[in-house]
């Protein structure tokens, strides 16, 4: 009824408030309604974090669903540029065909020249002296330009105009600058504001290296273009819409022309170079030198680089590394080793693989980024399966697995950091293990699925495992001993961190070596600490010992105390039991067996092999103290009812509680303690004056 009526359309907080005020009888009604308005807050916010867990994952899916849109859409635009570009060469082929036929018709066409080009270049388009004239004048209206552009006979300006450039991240305006397209690159000059027509120089780059990528029109940006330059992108914004156009068609064909004239000069580089004729000679031994020379020469083999996917090689690696397209480009990479694998590396061979190399330290940069903890963490192991799966195609194994356990050692440590520390401890290291644990499984299994076939990396796995336990028992160790936890909290909290580490062995790594090594100075600090508190107590217990019998006043009581002494292991205690709820033994040496008995069985809980002589010594101190107090009072007794009654003690403590210490030790440790048995069989542990009055423990 109350959420209800919180969730109603017309409710009012401020009339709600005060209706409950008037009914309400008193101070406790409204802190009572307070606490069922705090719940049901409460268990909203849990269903609303629910709700989120929920469907967190259909996030996940719907955005890598509109990622990979993304990149098909930039793919089918780079097809559609790819076609029309065909279109417009077989369009100028038609053009100069007919230049050909009608001589007259193609020298009226060359005087009108390409509307892209600038006015002193169309007055010379067919003059080699007037390109040359247009690039001098270029040089001069650019500062610093001069020794980074120069002056070669086939370099020449294409087109030029005014731009704004615009900030990629948060589309402000930056400056005006003046964009120079020449024919194999890119210049971008900004405007001197004291020098009307002069430029300073600010970027340049080669049209290999370039792709241009078309900005949708969203008001008020509009007529803009992007620049893809790897690692760096740039945003222009022309006049108006038929510059943008034109700026983007002129580039292409640029382009294309470059790319174009780069293939027919591989292709006459690949072309047989006649030898010159050597002079006649008159030794007759020359011929079967000159056959012997010629046997290589004819096994050699052209390297025909002039095939279309070749030429584009370049340009499609800056695509697809610019759309996050790594296997796309790893894909090209290994068709380009294939084709060169059995091929004889000649001059244009290594110009090429120079360009290649170049975007391959880009596409490699960039997959480390990915990989980088300065990412986002969220995902899981599968997250980086991609990045780690293209950098051991690239020959990154190593790299691959530092970068990955690098990623996963930061995500375990975050995970590790959100928990919060709330309730009780043993509900903090559940949690603690669950997230460290799982996390630990599912990075051995990721591993296994991307390192398959590097065995060598598995080393570094293991190390990295071991760095990452360290940091668990640090956590661990915080929340459990240095908080000063009870050994019975302690143990229950390594209990569960030992059954987690057990899952590892489904995958065949076993690290319960790894945190025993890293628990025991802290376990064995618990233990000394605890030991030292049970042998105050017994102490504090003795100096007040008065060697009375026990009388528990109720069957209740008594029945209470059979079932305790039953669950430490002492069978035979009904012939110690007297009639009406009375116990002839001492509430001091009753005390000292519940309290031996529960250090031993939580002790047993935190056992393993470095901790036997600890565990050990520290039970025979405990026992000395009391057997050192009864064989002291035995003997200083003068009163004989009062010594038969200490002798019964000591007859209990003997046959009893030290034979069940022995059999249980030796069930937990797996082997028998021969101190124990030294201990009881002793009938006298230490010699002490008779005379002295003083309790020795």
């Amino acid at each position: 009824r109350l959420r209800r009526q919180l969730e109603s359309g017309g409710f009012a907080a401020g009339e709600y408030v005060k209706q409950l005020s008037q009914q309400s009888d008193g101070d406790r009604d409204l802190q009572e309604h307070r606490q069922r308005i705090q719940a049901l807050s409460e268990e909203t916010a849990q269903s609303l974090k629910r709700n989120v867990y929920q469907n967190y994952r259909q996030f996940i899916e719907t955005a890598r669903e509109i990622s990979y849109l993304e990149s098909e859409m930039y793919q089918l635009s780079h097809i559609l540029t790819e076609q029309k570009g065909i279109m417009e060469a077989v369009t100028q082929a038609l053009l100069l065909q007919a230049d050909r036929d009608d001589p007259a018709l193609g020298a009226r066409r060359a005087a009108a020249a390409d509307p892209f080009l600038p006015l002193s270049a169309k007055e010379a388009a067919a003059s080699e002296e007037g390109r040359q004239r247009t690039l001098t004048t270029l040089l001069e209206k650019v500062e610093g330009c001069r020794d980074l552009l120069p002056e070669s006979p086939g370099k020449y300006l294409v087109y030029n105009g005014d731009l704004v450039e615009y900030d990629a991240d948060h589309m402000a305006q930056i400056q005006r600058v003046h964009a120079f397209l020449m024919n194999d690159c890119l210049l971008v000059a900004t405007a001197l504001p004291n020098r009307r027509g002069a430029y300073r120089y600010d970027a340049l780059y080669p049209l290999d290296g370039l792709a241009v990528v078309n900005v949708k029109d969203n008001p008020p940006m509009k007529d803009m273009f992007k620049l893809l330059m790897f690692p760096e992108s740039r945003i222009f914004q022309a006049e108006n819409a038929k510059i943008k156009k034109e700026w983007l068609e002129v580039l292409e064909e640029t382009k294309r022309n470059r790319a174009l004239s780069e293939k027919r000069r591989l292709e006459q580089e690949a072309l047989p170079r006649p030898a010159p004729t050597p002079p006649e000679s008159t030794n007759p031994f020359e011929e079967d030198e000159e056959e012997e020379e010629e046997e290589p020469s004819a096994e050699e083999e052209v390297v025909d680089l002039s095939l279309e996917w070749i030429q584009e090689l370049p340009e499609d690696l800056d695509v697809c590394i610019a759309q996050r397209d790594f296997e796309g480009a790893v894909d090209l990479l290994d068709k380009l080793n294939e084709y060169l694998g059995d091929k004889p590396v000649s001059q244009p061979v290594k110009e090429l693989r120079a360009k290649v190399d170049e975007r391959v330290r880009q596409l490699t940069d960039v997959l480390v980024f990915e990989l980088s903890p300065d990412r986002s963490l969220r995902g899981g192991p599968r997250a980086t399966r991609r990045a780690v799966s293209q950098l051991i195609r690239l020959g990154q194994s190593t790299k691959a697995c530092e970068l990955f356990l690098k990623n996963r050692a930061a995500a375990v440590q975050t995970a590790i950091r959100q928990l919060r520390i709330e309730g009780a401890t043993l509900l903090y290291i559940h949690k603690l293990c669950h997230v460290f644990f799982t996390s630990l499984l599912e990075t051995a299994r990721e591993f296994e699925t991307d390192f398959a076939g590097n065995s060598g990396c598995y080393s570094a796995f293991v190390v990295w495992a071991r760095s990452s336990m360290r940091m668990f028992v640090d956590a661990f160790s915080k929340q459990v001993f240095d908080s000063k936890e009870s050994l019975s909290t302690a143990a229950e909290c390594v209990k569960v961190a030992k059954e987690h580490c057990k899952q590892l062995s489904e995958i065949g790594l076993d690290l319960t070596f790894i945190i025993h090594a890293l628990l025991v100075k802290d376990i064995k600090g618990a233990l000394q600490s605890y030991k030292d508190i049970i042998i105050e107590a017994t102490k504090h217990r003795n100096s007040e010992e008065m060697w009375r019998r026990m009388n528990l006043m109720t069957p209740e009581a008594l029945g209470k105390l059979r079932e305790e002494m039953r669950s430490c292991g002492v069978g035979n205690f009904d012939q110690y039991t007297g009639d009406d709820c009375w116990v002839n033994l001492s509430y001091t040496v009753v005390a000292f067996t519940k309290q031996t008995m529960a250090f031993l069985e939580e002790a047993l809980k935190l056992y393993f092999p470095e901790l036997h002589m600890v565990l050990l010594e520290s039970l025979v101190e405990i026992i000395l103290v009391a057997v050192q107090h009864v064989d002291y009072s035995l003997r200083c007794e003068q009163d004989p009812e009062k010594k038969a009654f200490i002798r019964q003690n000591a007859s209990f403590l003997y046959e009893t509680v030290l034979p069940v210490v022995e059999k249980r030790f030796e069930e937990g440790v797996g082997k028998p303690a021969k101190q124990l048995q030294d201990l009881r069989n002793a009938s006298r542990l230490m010699r002490v004056n008779p005379e002295s009055t003083t309790s020795v423990v």
